[in-house]
């Protein structure tokens, strides 16, 4: 371990000590407070637009400007903005039936803030998923620290000046280093550990906050497919598909990992997907809606696995490419892999890139039967004409979440939790969900001074019976 590292840990661990002493000195924040904290968090990202946009672009190399001024800063606005509106409703108080073998009594539960938080953000959506848990957990009125990604340095240190322009390190605090603070920060005895990444990282992650018995979100992702029924036209399917995969290049957690559509129609797909991209992404080597791999091992694993697919034997079709882009820059082109056999790397990772695998399917039963036979996905597509067959297939799957005709949208909904299952993630944040992720919803029962409970006590005789019939009914 460097002295640097040595040092930032050191100061991570005071600032949670001074985080500790701020929340147990002000538990409870009004809603005036809370609104206070959400609005000054939204006029932030609104007067920073183009530093974010900059700094996420020189982060990647090039970032589609459009790509962060919408997944990113719109996103974070309206999140703020919702959670804004939503909060007194949120905060309320619940009330609950009591029973009549226990009244005369009152029964309730109250939303409190669980106290100093830790928020593990990644580098794909590096301000939107640091701010985002961020603003549930401000919502909630916890105190909170941030580990941005090491992949992503000038969004991290942007991150770090804005937010101590708003806050004081003992409400919200940012840590910055490489994977040792990383490790470090989540080994922190914080009251819940919010973490999203991959899957292999996550389960370090829940090792880690284990020690603790710290509770824990994990944003993990998977292999989200889309599935595409007999009647539903492959070429419209593939305009909404091309656009989910290639947004970002790829490198979103709920992008299609694979599509499956009836045999048959795999290579007709595939040229519709490539006809969208010279549309959408004409030169991808130099054109500025198209964004770069994030670093040069990324780029390589992707080309590794486009060659071993290759090498099995499957048609890989490619969008015509520049091969020597700008300096420094990491550009994968949008390449599809038609009907690669299912034991290769392409099929058992996640791709996290501007690779889209295509197979055929017999039938929605047996797509479904081929899905099931993996992990849970965070994400699934599903195209139909019939609402029916779309439901229908939802019913024989499970995923974190869904789209109907449509990929990615479900998690622009406010008020939709967005989480994984099993493998993809536990837990879920997004509106009220979020709001709830960093909230103790604590039960109380009040009683009157004097309560007929004290009747059914030892010695037990004929009143216990009595209480007792009338608890069965």
């Amino acid at each position: 371990m460097s002295e640097i590292e040595t040092r930032q840990i050191e100061r991570m661990k005071s600032v949670l000590k001074e985080q500790r002493a701020a929340f147990d000195a002000e538990r409870h924040r009004t809603l005036e407070e809370r609104r206070a904290d959400l609005k000054k968090l939204e006029e932030m990202v609104k007067r920073r637009e183009r530093d974010f946009i900059e700094a996420i672009s020189a982060d990647y190399g090039r970032r589609s400007a459009a790509e962060t001024a919408i997944a990113e800063v719109g996103f974070m606005i309206a999140d703020a903005k919702h959670a804004r509106k939503n909060l007194p409703r949120w905060m309320s108080v619940r009330k609950k039936a009591v029973p009549m073998t226990l009244q005369p009594g009152n029964a309730y539960v109250r939303r409190e803030p669980k106290g100093v938080v830790g928020i593990v953000s990644p580098w794909n959506y590096p301000m939107q998923l640091a701010l985002a848990p961020l603003t549930a957990a401000l919502a909630a009125g916890c105190r909170a620290m941030i580990k941005p990604s090491e992949y992503t340095p000038r969004t991290a240190e942007l991150i770090r000046q804005a937010l101590g322009e708003l806050f004081s390190e003992s409400h919200v605090a940012v840590i910055t280093g490489g994977p040792v603070v990383s490790e470090a920060f989540c080994s922190l005895p914080f009251d819940h550990l919010f973490y999203t990444g991959s899957t292999s990282v996550g389960r370090l992650v829940a090792k880690a906050a284990a020690e603790n018995l710290t509770p824990v979100t994990l944003e993990l992702g998977g292999k989200s497919p889309a599935v595409i029924a007999p009647d539903f036209d492959v070429n419209e399917a593939a305009k909404t598909i091309a656009w989910g995969k290639f947004f970002n290049a790829g490198q979103t957690c709920v992008a299609p990992d694979y599509v499956m559509l009836p045999k048959g129609r795999e290579e007709a797909f595939a040229h519709a997907v490539l006809s969208e991209v010279r549309e959408r992404w004409p030169d991808a080597g130099d054109n500025a809606d198209y964004t770069s791999i994030i670093s040069e091992r990324h780029h390589q694993r992707l080309g590794s696995l486009v060659e071993e697919a290759r090498e099995a034997g499957a048609t890989v079709l490619q969008a015509e490419f520049d091969t020597a882009p700008p300096q420094g820059l990491h550009v994968f082109p949008p390449t599809l892999v038609l009907n690669p056999p299912e034991h290769i790397r392409l099929m058992q990772e996640e791709i996290f890139g501007p690779v889209l695998p295509i197979l055929g399917h017999d039938g929605m039963s047996d797509a479904a039967r081929f899905i099931n036979s993996g992990d849970r996905p965070l994400a699934l597509y599903v195209y139909a004409k019939a609402k029916d067959t779309a439901r229908r297939f939802l019913s024989r799957t499970l995923s974190g979440g869904a789209s109907v005709n449509i990929p990615m949208l479900h998690l622009s909904v406010p008020d939709l939790p967005f989480g994984g299952v099993g493998a993809s993630g536990q837990g879920a944040y997004h509106g009220e969900e979020g709001f709830l992720t960093f909230t103790h919803q604590r039960a109380v029962f009040e009683a009157p001074v004097w309560h007929p409970s004290r009747l059914i006590r030892p010695p037990y005789g004929k009143m216990f019976e009595f209480f007792k019939k009338l608890q069965s009914g």
